[in-house]
């Protein structure tokens, strides 16, 4: 301890003397083109949090500029004020459409590092935005022409469209992206020294915080025995953990990351319980215990149902303790509400299984958001985080839960259906989203039904698009970022063998909380 001591006060020395000399970078007169690339630069070297001030002052000033017929400062402004909940109209592409056909001008071609950039600002669309459909289309066909003709192009800028191409920024996970830019950035000819030490150090010293955090679930973990007393249940902490950090980054919320990954593990072990061991009447059993919400109730379960109850029973409790010491607020009634609706959709799901019925793909949508973990982990978020709660909002956390929730819960559902279809199909469960859109849909395999799912995720992540632009909604915009965070973390968990970085979730942990960037 005496050692990782020294090394986050050396950090935090070095770290206050180049927070200082980016700060006063971003108060200088700079032109509008070079501020975006500093704010853009900040924001994927993972350091944009220390500077928000100073970035809403830029962009408050980029709401008044007029890039003019530069295609990369229109859409590199266009997507740096959208990301950031900024009102910008997407008619300011509409000068790049010829106005004989509708289409984007044949002229545009040549500048890929434009259409890089509108391709990019183009997943920034909401279903209004049919200009940014087609804006995506374009500019994804010209450059998959460009990348096949590599030679055509520096390696620096194919590079960067072929890792668009595979997921653009906007749907990356931020602490990944964070972790593969910095090295990206390193590359760059134009690169600004001063940054990437700065990006290097605070990676490191926020990666040393993360560890703490996951030696304290493991404590947690272990001391809680679930996994001894119940052999079939996953065995998945720092899993767990890897979801908390894509979902909440920034090192303020580190006690929410803690608070959070416990309720996430308590989850997987309920699922378990649900789908490979407990009988229909032991887990109907579980649920009327569950929707008592009372000591008592665990007289009737049987013994390593026990266990579970209990572990869930106590964290619970504990988590609403915390806050109503921190906050002076009592969340347990919306805690305990969240999880007697997660046990409950378990239930219906394993009666679907029980009798052999098959939901229609609506049914099973429903449901399986709630299955997910999404409502119950963005509660939790919401009371944990403790900014911006209202008397209105606060009525918003139990059903019908908001439709940002609902919507990022759909997109982890469905990514978590991509990811264990053949799990799912091996231990004989035929209600997934890939079989029921198949034969609702009359899709004739299942690599089809895998693009028609692919386009749903797209099209939900127009309506997050249009949450975040809301200028009426009543959930506070750290909460909003949270469920932007957990539909892109959902991807990197359950698409990591179509990665090509990783082969495995352990390796996405090991890669992102054990090996630390070298100076």
């Amino acid at each position: 301890m005496v050692e990782e001591d020294r090394v986050v006060s050396e950090y935090n020395k070095s770290i206050e003397e180049l927070q200082e000399e980016t700060r006063k970078a971003l108060r200088t007169d700079l032109e509008p083109m070079e501020a975006m690339k500093l704010i853009d630069s900040l924001q994927w070297l993972g350091i944009a949090y220390k500077y928000e001030e100073e970035i809403d002052f830029w962009l408050e000033k980029l709401l008044e500029w007029d890039a003019g017929e530069d295609l990369h400062a229109t859409s590199l402004r266009f997507r740096l004020l959208r990301q950031n909940a900024k009102p910008v109209s997407s008619d300011v592409f509409r000068k790049f459409v010829a106005s004989d056909n509708g289409k984007f001008k044949k002229s545009l071609n040549r500048d890929k590092e434009g259409l890089l950039s509108l391709y990019e600002a183009s997943y920034l669309g909401t279903k209004g935005d049919e200009i940014l459909s087609e804006a995506m289309r374009y500019s994804k066909s010209q450059l998959k022409l460009s990348v096949d003709d590599e030679g055509t192009l520096p390696r620096d800028l194919s590079g960067r469209i072929r890792r668009a191409l595979e997921l653009p920024r906007h749907l990356r996970m931020d602490r990944l992206e964070t972790r593969l830019y910095i090295d990206e950035y390193s590359k760059q000819n134009d690169h600004s020294s001063l940054l990437l030490q700065h990006a290097k150090l605070d990676y490191n010293q926020l990666q040393l915080l993360h560890q703490t955090e996951l030696t304290e679930i493991s404590r947690w973990w272990k001391q809680l025995g679930l996994v001894e007393k119940l052999s079939f249940a996953r065995n998945r902490p720092m899993e767990c953990f890897l979801w908390t950090v894509g979902t909440l980054p920034q090192p303020i919320y580190s006690g929410v990351r803690i608070e959070l990954a416990k309720t996430v593990a308590i989850l997987l072990v309920i699922d378990d319980i649900f789908d490979t061991y407990g009988t229909i009447d032991e887990l109907s059993l579980f649920t009327s215990a569950i929707q008592r919400w009372d000591l008592d109730a665990i007289d009737q379960l049987p013994e390593y149902m026990k266990i579970c109850y209990m572990a869930l029973y106590n964290t619970t409790n504990e988590i609403a303790y915390k806050v109503l010491k921190e906050q002076g607020r009592n969340i347990l009634p919306y805690l305990s509400r969240t999880w007697i609706d997660t046990i409950e959709a378990f239930m219906i799901e394993a009666e679907w299984f029980n009798n052999g019925h098959r939901p229609c793909a609506e049914d099973y949508m429903e449901n399986g958001v709630i299955t997910a973990g999404a409502y119950m982990a963005l509660v939790h978020a919401f009371f944990l985080i403790g900014q911006g709660l209202t008397t209105q909002n606060m009525k918003l956390m139990t059903k019908p839960y908001p439709k940002l929730f609902t919507n990022s819960g759909k997109i982890l559902r469905l990514w978590d259906d991509l990811g264990t279809a053949k799990e799912e199909q091996d231990r004989g469960d035929n209600a997934s989203s890939i079989i029921l859109f198949m034969e609702e849909k009359n899709i004739g395999c299942e690599d089809e039904a895998r693009e028609y799912i692919m386009q749903l995720i797209l099209d939900l992540w127009k309506d997050l698009n249009t949450e975040l632009l809301d200028s009426n909604t009543l959930l506070p915009l750290p909460l909003i970022r949270v469920c932007f965070n957990m539909s892109r973390t959902s991807q990197v968990i359950y698409q990591h063998q179509e990665n090509s970085y990783f082969a495995s979730v352990d390796k996405f942990v090991d890669f992102i909380l054990f090996k630390p960037i070298c100076n």
